[in-house]
């Protein structure tokens, strides 16, 4: 959520801000609800004011026998009571217009986010690897997956419609072993806490994060009032919601590795062939909690530690800097890895790592405080993906296939495989 001081002090920058965004300028109309409801709310304080002293009149007149001025003042105070219930009325409703408008906005991108409308105006930042060099023509991961008998979207169609797989066999094993992988070095190396969170969450966790109310059409329903995770990112980053937390334990890092639930809503006819875009998968998500000072620098670290998995993998990759019109809702700033996929003959996004800067603490109600001061203020918050496991899995079995439809293990992977270095029939 935007601080609405912004919009009281430089409407002309969020308007800005929302255009290079694709989003319609709204300051000047968010900007006149604010108006209309502190004026309301002066008003209410004078009433108030006016109530109280004429209250207190109220016993003085009829101790000193003034009857008629007792009733004069009870019948003002009475009507100041009715002309009050009714400004509250309004002020709850404006209150109410006035969070909805600015919940339904996006975050304001960084001076340095690149402009642009689509995918097509992101910026290639660096590049990693050397694409693999076939003698071989080569196979997309579900052709190969099939062949293997290991990976199948016929049964899992019976069972839960389009969009979903099943893994079998030593393909399932590679699958867990790459999320226990990469949630192992997240922990032991980068510093991250792991976490065991809830894969149902309340909607206002996913008003905190930024999910709802704008998207529910991507998010699964799950009873009245929960819902399954999209992403680690809600649990994780919703921790300390509605608390105070000190500044001396920041940056708080966390990590988790859960399946993610999303409807996909809007992506029919893109990437149906294959496990590329589920309805259901896994994922190691990072989150970071720190002071405002520090969450630029944070959102390279945690690049990097999300890098060092392809890295270690062995796989070819480049970062791109997302530009405006290709960002998440909640982001500032937002860097994608996309992986080479031999089979595509193209990158694919495996990783966004994005800063929210206190967009999303503010929708939470986290706020942080710095030792000896008394005064606490909205930390920043931030998250990435180190990585998508089944976006992984797909890399892994497209650049270590052989001609023989084999799959070679990665070493970094092998001694989660219980030794095996390869995958054939």
């Amino acid at each position: 959520m935007l601080d609405i001081a912004l919009f009281r002090e430089n409407p002309a920058a969020i308007d800005n801000a929302l255009r290079k965004r694709g989003a319609d300028p709204c300051a000047t109309a968010i900007a006149d609800l604010d108006k209309r409801r502190r004026a309301i709310l002066t008003d209410l304080q004078t009433m108030q004011a006016e109530r109280n002293e004429q209250s207190k009149s109220i016993g003085l007149a009829k101790r000193e026998g003034r009857d008629g001025d007792a009733q004069a003042l009870m019948d003002r105070v009475s009507a100041l009571k009715d002309s009050m219930a009714k400004m509250e009325e309004d002020e709850r409703a404006l209150a109410a217009q006035l969070e909805d408008a600015l919940l339904s906005l996006p975050n304001m991108p960084l001076e340095d986010t690149p402009v642009g409308a689509d995918e097509d105006d992101n910026v290639q930042v660096r590049s990693f690897g050397e694409k693999p060099d076939f003698s071989f023509v080569a196979k997309e991961h579900y052709e190969l997956g099939e062949a293997l008998g290991m990976m199948d979207f016929d049964a899992a169609a019976r069972l839960s419609g389009s969009r979903f797989v099943i893994l079998k066999g030593p393909l399932a094993r590679l699958e867990r072993a790459l999320g226990q992988f990469m949630l192992d070095l997240q922990t032991t190396e980068n510093g991250y806490m792991e976490v065991a969170t809830p894969y149902l969450v309340r909607s206002d966790a996913l008003v905190g994060t930024g999910q709802l109310p704008k998207f529910s059409e991507d998010l699964y329903r799950a009873g009245d009032d929960h819902w399954l995770i999209p992403t680690a990112e809600v649990p994780l980053t919703n921790l300390e919601r509605e608390q105070i937390v000190s500044e001396d334990n920041l940056p708080m890092r966390v990590t988790a590795l859960t399946p993610c639930f999303r409807s996909e809503a809007g992506s029919a006819g893109r990437d149906t062939r294959g496990m590329l875009r589920q309805h259901q998968f896994s994922k190691v998500e990072l989150v970071s909690v720190t002071t405002p000072e520090q969450s630029r620098s944070e959102l390279e670290r945690m690049l990097e530690c999300a890098e060092e998995v392809l890295k270690r993998l062995g796989i070819a990759y480049r970062v791109m800097r997302l530009c405006t019109g290709d960002m998440g809702f909640s982001a500032q700033a937002t860097y994608d890895i996309e992986a080479w996929l031999p089979g595509q003959g193209r990158y694919r996004e495996i990783s966004s790592c994005s800063v929210c800067g206190d967009f999303q603490a503010r929708r939470m109600r986290l706020r942080c405080r710095a030792q000896g001061e008394k005064k606490s203020r909205f930390p920043h918050t931030l998250n990435g993906s180190g990585l998508a496991v089944g976006r992984t899995l797909i890399a892994v079995m497209e650049n270590y296939q052989n001609a023989d439809g084999s799959i070679t293990i990665p070493e970094a992977l092998q001694s989660y495989m219980g030794g095996i270095d390869r995958i054939s029939l």
